[in-house]
């Protein structure tokens, strides 16, 4: 089942991201490693854009869909296109290999085209070659990568590797409580 994040969510959030991190230090990637801004993530939720989908009481997988694009990294032209952005996928190490993010980023895309979106987008980590290849086996398009030095109107470049695919109506199979 998906549901939207509450405030009530907020620790256990953290929490995820942080058991994400560790992970992800483990497999050799410094993706993630500063702890992320606990009032950036509660602005998110109360903003209604978090999203986590359970398993009973266990949050099983997370992901944040927003109209709004990472700060530098995209072109006005692209900005321009009507698009969902995804941030922070993230799926609990209990339920690795379920094929959760596959269909999270299906329903993501079945929500933006019933939202008459164009494009579902993301930005990957420059460094995390097998995260690109993931987003790739999901159907994403390599746009380019943006390096530091190239970043507009001051946006960071960690996270630079831009992707996306065209948003369609997609069964991904998930109880959907959220609202539009």
């Amino acid at each position: 089942m998906i549901r939207t994040a509450t405030p009530h969510d907020l620790s256990k959030l953290l929490a995820f991201r942080k058991e994400a991190a560790a992970w992800l230090s483990r497999l050799g990637t410094d993706q993630w490693q500063r702890p992320y801004p606990a009032e950036k993530l509660s602005a998110t939720i109360q903003a209604g854009t978090v999203f986590m989908v359970m398993d009973g009481d266990d949050t099983a997988a997370t992901i944040t869909l927003t109209p709004e694009a990472e700060a530098g990294l995209w072109s006005e032209q692209e900005l321009a296109e009507p698009s969902l952005y995804i941030n922070k996928l993230t799926v609990a190490r209990t339920h690795a290999g379920a094929n959760l993010g596959m269909r999270l980023l299906d329903w993501a895309g079945n929500r933006a085209f019933q939202s008459e979106y164009k494009w579902l987008r993301l930005d990957a980590w420059t460094t995390n070659r097998a995260l690109q290849e993931y987003y790739i086996r999901a159907g994403f398009e390599h746009v380019r990568t943006v390096s530091e030095g190239e970043a507009v109107n001051g946006g960071p470049r960690v996270s630079g590797w831009l992707a996306q695919r065209a948003t369609r109506p997609v069964d991904h199979g998930f109880t959907d409580t959220t609202s539009r």
